[in-house]
């Protein structure tokens, strides 16, 4: 499997030139992100590792996700979301964290609907956090393929601004 190409070598470029580093807490893109950023040219030296976390018990105990929050929305929420990638930054110690959190097939928890959170965090801080809706009948591969393809691309774009913002 290969992402974007030039998408991963200019994070990569963006994350050593700033001495930064990255940390990922997965759940609905089942290790794809990590997969990802392990692509990179160089990633030893700024992508940190991650974790994939698919229950409810396993976020709460590895990501401190608020186990009563968690029940309430079966863990998919932009909260949950944020919860993790703040939560994986710390467990990693690094600049930046990336979380996914959602679904990949329709059922009955997502009212049969193919969606997920993520979010973007910098620094202790959540700097984007959204929602991606795809068709009910997307393929389970393609759905994880495009919220990691989507994702990668958004990141790209943060450290963009961050650079903007910089200079």
């Amino acid at each position: 499997m290969e992402f974007q190409k030039k998408t991963l070598e200019y994070i990569s470029e963006c994350l050593i030139n700033s001495n930064e580093t990255i940390a990922i807490a997965e759940s609905v893109t089942s290790g794809m992100l990590q997969l990802a950023f392990s692509q990179m040219p160089n990633a030893s030296m700024s992508y940190k590792g991650g974790m994939t976390s698919y229950t409810l018990n396993e976020k709460v105990r590895l990501l401190r996700v608020d186990k009563s929050e968690a029940e309430k929305c079966d863990c998919v929420s932009e909260k949950i979301a944020e919860t993790m990638a703040l939560n994986v930054a710390k467990l990693f110690e690094s600049d930046w964290s990336i979380a996914t959190t959602g679904y990949c097939t329709p059922g009955r928890n997502s009212d049969y609907n193919v969606y997920a959170y993520y979010s973007i965090a910098y620094k202790g801080e959540i700097i984007l956090s959204k929602k991606l809706e795809l068709h009910p009948k997307t393929q389970a591969l393609n759905a994880q393929l495009y919220y990691t393809e989507f994702i990668l691309g958004c990141f790209k774009s943060e450290l963009n601004n961050l650079l903007i913002l910089n200079n």
